[in-house]
């Protein structure tokens, strides 16, 4: 008997890097697929489907390299959990970009072996991705991650010693998981605005109509600036906080050699959504003395990157983000603690993308880490 194959994703708008998966995943033994179906995408995503749940099983039932597909019975990020129990495959392959800690346990505790596949495109032909099909006739608004300082933004934490947020704006080369610390819902107010790429305006002016949209007169929750700012001023960032809402300062770097030096240091690993029911502020350590640990370790890491030295950026990087576990301590649990200490002998240094105690995990490493995700910084020739 051949060997069983699963692989599972939506594979919505089905183009030429699918197939080369499908083909060499196939190599492994009889491939069966699973897809997650129109709720599942509209509920991790954040968007309808281009094709519907019927199309695309009708489209990859016909692809040669596949035995079967169908549509996964479950909902949100391991909708295949059910159908990967009855299936029983000796295999489970994912993408570079598609591992995740929740399912390399799931796969531990079924007695499946989770195989990583690099994306590399049959013979001749160009990379594809989802992501790059959409945004070449859709939307093409970057993302941002934090690299320091998070929270300081907010005047509840400022007010306690001014500081600096560090960010770094993203080309959408992957389309990132709504909850997931990646700015995705300041992202989506932007679209309502700019729904398919950003206006050729001066980016600061940009980032300050963002913030104003989000945050409706009259709103009880503020939305900080550094997600704005992150995503529509391009390069490395740098803004300066003193009991407001909007900076007092704002700097940039945009040479080149300093934005591919941070680029083949920095990692992403896919984490899970944000726990149901997180409550960040209900339990929180906001005083003068880890504002001030924070701010401080904002300035090394800043100062770190413009020398390109990479062991004093990694314990600036960890500094902050301990510094920001103090005062909210509800941004991590076992869970997170858990997976964060498989990369302690990896990874130099270590953050979660967001405040939301999941989505992904940001690692700072001197060689590429098998699994996760390499950034692309936005750069201002690309305005």
């Amino acid at each position: 008997m051949n060997k069983k194959v699963f692989v599972s994703g939506c594979f919505d708008m089905l183009h030429s890097g699918h197939i080369a998966f499908f083909k060499e995943a196939a190599n492994y033994g009889d491939l069966y697929v699973g897809i997650g179906s129109d709720a599942t995408v509209v509920e991790l995503k954040g968007r309808q489907t281009i094709n519907s749940e019927q199309e695309r099983i009708y489209m990859i039932n016909a692809i040669r390299y596949v035995k079967e597909a169908f549509v996964n019975t479950g909902s949100g990020i391991l909708d295949f959990k059910d159908d990967l129990v009855k299936l029983k495959p000796d295999y489970f392959i994912v993408n570079e970009d598609g591992y995740s800690p929740a399912k390399q346990e799931l796969c531990i505790a079924l007695g499946i072996e989770l195989k990583l596949l690099e994306r590399i495109p049959d013979e001749g032909l160009p990379e594809r991705s989802t992501t790059a099909i959409r945004s070449a006739g859709n939307c093409t608004l970057p993302y941002r991650i934090d690299l320091a300082g998070t929270w300081i933004d907010q005047p509840y934490v400022s007010k306690y010693g001014k500081g600096w947020a560090l960010t770094l704006s993203l080309e959408p080369v992957v389309e990132y998981n709504e909850r997931c610390g990646m700015s995705t819902s300041t992202r989506n107010a932007a679209k309502k605005i700019w729904p398919y790429y950003l206006p050729l305006e001066k980016p600061e002016k940009l980032a300050e109509i963002l913030f104003k949209y989000e945050n409706s007169p009259g709103a009880t929750m503020i939305s900080g600036a550094q997600d704005a700012i992150g995503i529509c001023m391009p390069g490395l960032v740098r803004h300066q906080y003193n009991n407001e809402y909007w900076p007092i300062k704002i700097e940039s770097i945009h040479d080149e050699a300093t934005l591919t030096w941070l680029e083949n240091h920095i990692y992403m690993r896919l984490l899970w959504p944000r726990e149901p029911g997180l409550d960040l502020l209900g339990d929180t350590y906001i005083n003068e003395e880890n504002v001030k640990e924070l701010t401080s370790a904002a300035d090394e890491v800043w100062e770190a990157i413009k020398n390109k030295d990479l062991q004093k950026f990694s314990a600036g990087f960890l500094k902050s983000f301990h510094a920001q576990t103090k005062m909210f301590p509800a941004m991590v649990n076992d869970r997170i603690n858990k997976e964060i200490a498989k990369y302690k002998d990896i990874a130099l240094a270590w953050k979660l993308a967001g405040a939301g105690g999941g989505g992904y995990l940001i690692l700072v490493s001197d060689k590429p880490i098998e699994g996760t995700m390499r950034i692309n910084v936005r750069r201002k020739d690309l305005l």
